[in-house]
């Protein structure tokens, strides 16, 4: 073979590597996608099986409090602040959730995609409760909204489950409890924010048992700005929200009258 020869080969041999190498990355994200759904159907299972053991009460969803978690000594669904180092990487404290003995696996409660670690250990936890189930708090933190919060199962058979979400895939910059907050004022847009970690998509499961990826339009970026502006005042400029087609969407599948 002569040397023109071999650097025709060379150059082939890298066009079909270009050709061939990068599905393998889209197909290694859609394979944690596809998991991460398996994980929220499972927790919507669980989710459920603690209502029918309970005389049809939910699990209580409480929000924490950086001086003390009031989770503990509820029936919380899970316990933990993911922004504390010990808490985010003991599974010990997850197993102490409510819902666990119905998904007694630790891995289930974390997206497969999320990288995030404390001390080189993954944390135990991607995932936080929709604010307006399992709590009263909305009610308090909205007064007079004309929203329903749902803490029965017959709640949520009420306000059409299949356009209620439980649980997300919450971003990194935001996990803390398990509680996510979902303003329908518009009062604190983003106040906690969906992750992105699926190729600017996040995972949430709905009170009829499905699951489904939401893609963001909205850059990360753009929607962190979004939070940033509305902690800034700490209420929100009319419309702050309203434009934002990806903040609607959320709203929309949050909560009913």
């Amino acid at each position: 073979m002569t040397l023109v020869e071999l650097f025709v080969v060379i150059a082939i041999l890298g066009l079909l590597a270009a050709v061939l190498l990068p599905p393998w990355p889209r197909a290694k994200a859609n394979s944690k996608q596809a998991s991460c759904l398996r994980n929220l159907d499972q927790l919507d299972i669980a989710f459920h099986m603690y209502a029918e053991d309970n005389r049809s009460l939910l699990a209580q969803n409480v929000a924490f409090e950086p001086k003390h978690d009031p989770a503990f000594g509820t029936n919380s669904w899970v316990y933990g602040n993911m922004k504390n180092q010990s808490d985010a990487t003991n599974a010990l404290l997850l197993k102490s959730g409510e819902q666990f003995p119905y998904t007694p696996q630790p891995e289930t409660f974390r997206c497969p995609a999320d990288s995030v670690v404390g001390n080189g250990v993954p944390r135990v936890r991607s995932y936080a409760m929709n604010s307006w189930i399992g709590s009263g708090e909305m009610e308090a933190e909205e007064e007079e909204t004309p929203f329903r919060v749902f803490l029965k199962e017959s709640d949520l058979a009420a306000g059409v489950p299949s356009s209620i979400w439980v649980l997300i895939d919450e971003h990194a910059a935001t996990l803390d409890d398990g509680w996510f907050m979902v303003a329908m004022n518009d009062t604190q847009p983003f106040a906690e924010l969906p992750a992105t970690r699926h190729q600017n998509a996040y995972g949430l499961n709905f009170a009829d048992g499905h699951a489904e990826i939401y893609r963001l339009r909205t850059p990360a970026a753009h929607i962190a700005e979004t939070q940033a502006a509305a902690f800034a005042q700490p209420f929100a400029p009319p419309g702050i929200a309203t434009t934002n087609t990806d903040w609607l969407k959320l709203k929309q599948v949050t909560t009913s009258y």
